[in-house]
């Protein structure tokens, strides 16, 4: 990444370059990425390739000021974060589902992150949606306050892996081997073309706020304020396109197609 197109992801997130690569600037970074950079799958219907590359994501996040799923957005951050001197590791997860059940291999990208001030490692995350808004100790094994809830990291029972958990409800298995962005294509397209995965089946674009979240999911508008919910329908598609570009900074020509329904 070139030094005029690192000054425009700074600027994309509202922040300037750090001293220092700590844990504070990373605390920083990652929140003031889940403010402005939101989790959105407009992609998949809008006909739109997904391209994990690092030259793809940076282009589309960046220049076209898009969000992404998890693969985009921490690929992307990735990046930054490296840029700026961080050391990241690419990590691959499983999510839970229902009943527990465990989603895919590379379900998931997660990042640990090493600082210059030692104090890590940590996990960073902006792909998973509404989870932790700061990073994780990932060598803690005891809870984890976030304004999120509470959050543990636990040894798996299998294989030397990690759990996830939030408010007590496991979230993801975490795999600590080192991963390529490369090793995830399998992946994003399982969740780009299957049946059995929501994002076909689904419009969601979501963003943290200073006061809770903003999700736009179809035709209606859920905004989440300290813990009340409100929701509100959009009457028509200039309405629709207004709420990406005014609530997400998503200036779209045209809106993305009806999801597929499961047969």
């Amino acid at each position: 990444m070139d030094a005029n197109l690192l000054d425009a992801y700074l600027r994309r997130i509202g922040a300037t370059r750090p001293e220092r690569a700590d844990a504070a600037a990373l605390r920083d970074l990652q929140l003031r990425h889940l403010r402005t950079v939101p989790f959105e799958n407009l992609s998949i219907h809008l006909g739109e390739d997904i391209v994990l590359e690092e030259k793809a994501l940076l282009a589309k996040i960046v220049d076209a000021r898009r969000g992404g799923f998890c693969y985009e957005l921490n690929g992307a951050f990735a990046v930054l974060l490296r840029e700026l001197g961080f050391k990241v590791t690419l990590l691959q997860a499983r999510a839970f589902g229902d009943e527990g059940r465990l989603g895919i291999p590379y379900d998931h990208l997660a990042l640990r992150v090493e600082t210059a001030d030692s104090s890590g490692p940590w996990l960073a995350d902006v792909g998973f949606g509404d989870h932790t808004q700061h990073p994780l100790a990932l060598d803690e094994r005891g809870d984890q306050r976030d304004p999120a809830g509470t959050f543990r990291i636990a040894e798996a029972t299998e294989y030397g892996d990690l759990d996830v958990y939030r408010d007590g409800k496991p979230q993801f298995r975490l795999d600590t081997r080192p991963r390529v962005l490369a090793d995830f294509e399998a992946g994003s397209w399982w969740h780009r073309t299957s049946p059995a995965s929501h994002f076909p089946r689904s419009l969601v674009c979501s963003r943290l706020t200073a006061k809770g979240r903003i999700t736009l999911s179809g035709r209606k508008l859920v905004t989440t304020e300290h813990g009340e919910r409100h929701e509100q329908p959009l009457a028509d598609d200039a309405a629709v396109l207004a709420a990406y570009r005014d609530h997400f900074g998503l200036v779209l020509d045209r809106l993305p197609s009806a999801p597929s329904r499961p047969s």
